[in-house]
């Protein structure tokens, strides 16, 4: 890379129309890369949350903290989920009708696919009951998301695509009073999750799938949508407050470790402590994602097209998906099917590291042989496109 490149923001496109050969146009949302950074660091954070989870001691208070911060995966990743909706209706309005099938093809697909990899994988190594039962077991298991720990994302992903024709009455009709409209939302998941990690048995019914249904993330899910209409000028904000997004992240990060041990002095247990399902971790998860932005935005006003870094972006942020979608099983294969060879081997604290860098390193080389097969959409919830060759 030579010194006379010049280092400008190409995060949005000049032109978001595209003339066809046949004269019509196409409208394509600019591209924001400031998101291609953002869904990295929650992808990597949500395979951190799971390995550590899986290798950590009990009284392990370094570790425990650094797993109730990295809680703030599920809250973000909501958050994208409907900024990257509205962001493209923006540009594209599209009837449901239309859009929801392809919606349901690129994560219903892989929901169906990786649950009965997980499940029928699950009842090979240890089987749970007989056929007829297991069948049971196994619907049972699609319809609340937990053939494996991580799949309640994408069903809770499809539960805002029927959402999402409300969704976009509500941020139309409250244009002027957006913020009144976050304020309800945020009221709603705040009381919820008061609720969860304090008085359990007055939700006792719900308890059991408060992580597998949206109105546990009511607020964030607003929050994308929200965010999205006013893209342009949050971005702006963004890029001229980093410094004080970092003192915010900072504070709120010291702010939510002083409720962790003021929790763990009352009696809780780390791992309880640390939850995700608790109101400090909505306020921790609001800095996180603005923090993720702000790092966002300084990647965006530096990237080089075309350069090999920001070729490595651009595939890792296509891969992600893919690599959350197999991740688990990696940590299952190396912790449990090797009769805890790496647990005798690697001593800890090590022992988180080694397990994520093989876990990634595993999920990844699935992930990049599937985008290479017909199987990138099952495997991958990506489409398959062949190479044609260049004319």
């Amino acid at each position: 890379m030579s010194g006379s490149d010049a280092r400008v923001p190409v995060s949005i496109s000049p032109d978001p129309t595209a003339a066809t050969p046949h004269g019509k146009t196409r409208v394509h949302a600019p591209h924001l890369y400031e998101i291609d950074i953002v869904r990295i660091l929650t992808f990597a954070s949500v395979i951190a949350v799971h390995t550590t989870s899986h290798t950590i001691d009990s009284g392990d208070i370094p570790l425990s903290i650094f797993l109730g911060l990295a809680h703030f995966t599920r809250e973000v990743f909501f958050a994208i989920t409907t900024f990257v909706l509205v962001y493209t209706f923006r540009y594209k309005p599209t009837p449901q009708r239309r859009s929801l099938p392809r919606r349901f093809l690129l994560v219903g697909v892989p929901y169906v696919v990786w649950s009965t990899i997980y499940f029928v994988a699950s009842n090979l190594h240890s089987p749970h009951a007989d056929f007829g039962q297991s069948v049971l077991n196994y619907l049972y298991h699609l319809a609340t998301g937990s053939a494996w720990y991580h799949l309640y994302f994408l069903l809770v992903t499809m539960q805002v695509y029927l959402l999402m024709p409300v969704i976009l009455w509500l941020v139309r009709k409250a244009r002027g009073h957006h913020l009144l409209l976050l304020a309800a939302a945020f009221a709603v998941q705040l009381v919820l999750n008061g609720l969860y990690m304090y008085w359990p048995d007055t939700v006792a019914v719900i308890v059991p799938y408060a992580k597998e249904y949206f109105f546990s993330y009511t607020f964030f899910i607003m929050l994308g949508a929200v965010a999205a209409d006013h893209s342009p000028a949050l971005l702006r904000w963004v890029r001229g407050h980093r410094g004080w997004i970092g003192l915010i992240t900072l504070g709120a990060a010291i702010i939510t470790v002083g409720v962790f041990f003021i929790q763990m002095a009352a009696g809780m247990s780390a791992y309880h402590a640390g939850t995700p399902m608790q109101p400090i971790i909505m306020f921790w998860s609001i800095a996180v994602a603005l923090g993720f932005l702000a790092v966002g935005t300084w990647w965006a006003d530096r990237r080089i097209a075309g350069s090999r870094f920001a070729k490595g972006v651009d595939i890792a942020s296509d891969r992600s998906f893919g690599i959350f979608l197999a991740h688990p099983f990696f940590i299952w294969i190396l912790l449990w099917i090797g009769n805890d060879w790496f647990i005798s081997v690697v001593p800890k604290p090590w022992l988180t590291l080694v397990i994520y860098v093989l876990v990634v390193a595993g999920a990844w080389g699935v992930t990049e042989i599937a985008r290479r097969t017909p199987l990138s959409i099952p495997l991958a919830g990506r489409p398959f496109r062949t190479r044609k060759p260049a004319r």
